[in-house]
């Protein structure tokens, strides 16, 4: 394991979330809040008070929590091109969008989230995927009616990809979960959307330790924008894979760090680059950062069964880090600690 800690990160704040993302996604079809499931022999085994997972594997109709970025994104894309006034609904997105094509790069989830936001709304999508990305993965973003490329490179050379494509189209708008300088609004409307989630957890339970799968960054700068902004006493945990490891080599370096990666079974962790608008967060909001290895997130997956490998890299984080003493001891999580996992992807065989 290879552990970062910011022993300052408790005493950082920043500007509290607002709450629109939450307002328009109750207004869509499916919505609910996502179950938050109690694991008592996992608390027991690691030496907690009570251990919850947040089960993502459904979430408005999708097999991930993704759809929530993408959702309010696509809609505060339109609105700002259309100068939308008034609630933002489906009926008046679809009559204000016009000729606009969505563009993405992805590894799963992400552009499938786009796909059925563009198929909600009658759109046109163009998705870029790694060269790693599986033929079911493939699939199931052409099932939702996108067009997809897979490129003879890795998730980096496919942003790369997805914004030449959409920078060549007048009517094409790129909608990428990254940031980087010169594109920062729409990705910082995927994180606002991410916001969701964690109001629904903080609705129920005031975590001691909340666990966040990274990848680029988006989902765990929304984590620590929620904690942050709202005062509260949690440890935030930020977890990757070994072989993907861009956020705890950029926190180890002080600035941001492109990293190789290789192939993984954390499909949806595997990114080389962090967020430009999350390092920031991360760097000075983050409590802590921990690699897993796949052997890792395989063990985690046969104790949480209806997640995927990267949802459960985080029940591995857990694991980690609470079996080091000192570690606990630095961040106080004492044994009547409330530890929330972040599930955010259903098992692989539900996501075809």
């Amino acid at each position: 394991m290879s552990l970062y800690l910011n022993d300052t990160a408790r005493s950082w704040r920043c500007a509290r979330p607002g709450g629109g993302a939450r307002a328009f996604h109750e207004g869509l079809p499916g919505y609910a809040p996502t179950p938050l499931l109690d694991l008592p022999d996992l608390a027991a085994a690691c030496g907690v008070g009570r251990m919850l997972v947040k089960d993502e594997s459904y979430r408005l109709g999708l097999p991930a929590f993704k759809i929530l970025g993408a959702s309010w994104a696509t809609a505060r894309l339109i609105a700002a091109r259309a100068d939308l006034t008034g609630p933002l609904t489906l009926d008046a997105l679809k009559r204000a969008a016009g000729a606009l094509t969505l563009v993405t790069a992805t590894d799963g989830n992400h552009g499938r989230a786009v796909a059925r936001m563009a198929a909600l709304l009658g759109l046109p999508a163009r998705m870029f995927l790694p060269a790693v990305a599986t033929d079911a993965v493939v699939a199931a973003i052409a099932g939702e009616g996108a067009r997809v490329t897979r490129i003879d490179g890795d998730y980096d050379e496919a942003v790369r990809r997805a914004a030449a494509d959409a920078a060549a189209d007048p009517d094409a708008v790129l909608v990428q979960d990254t940031a980087w300088p010169g594109y920062t609004e729409i990705p910082s409307w995927i994180v606002e959307g991410y916001e969701t989630l964690f109001a629904e957890i903080t609705a129920s339970v005031t975590p001691d330790l909340i666990v966040v799968p990274v990848g680029v960054g988006s989902l765990a700068q929304a984590a620590v924008a929620h904690v942050r902004g709202n005062a509260l006493p949690t440890v935030v945990l930020g977890v990757e894979p070994d072989t993907a490891a861009c956020t705890l080599a950029s926190l180890e370096a002080g600035e941001p760090v492109t990293v190789p990666t290789a192939d993984t079974i954390m499909a949806g962790l595997n990114c080389g680059t962090v967020s430009a608008i999350a390092w920031p967060f991360l760097r000075d909001g983050l409590d802590a950062a921990v690699t897993v290895t796949d052997a890792d997130a395989a063990r985690a997956v046969a104790d949480l069964p209806t997640t995927g490998p990267s949802g459960a890299s985080t029940l591995a984080a857990a694991r980690a880090l609470l079996a080091d003493p000192q570690a606990r001891a630095r961040l106080g999580l004492g044994p009547d600690a409330t530890v929330v996992l972040l599930g955010t992807e259903a098992a692989p065989a539900a996501q075809r």
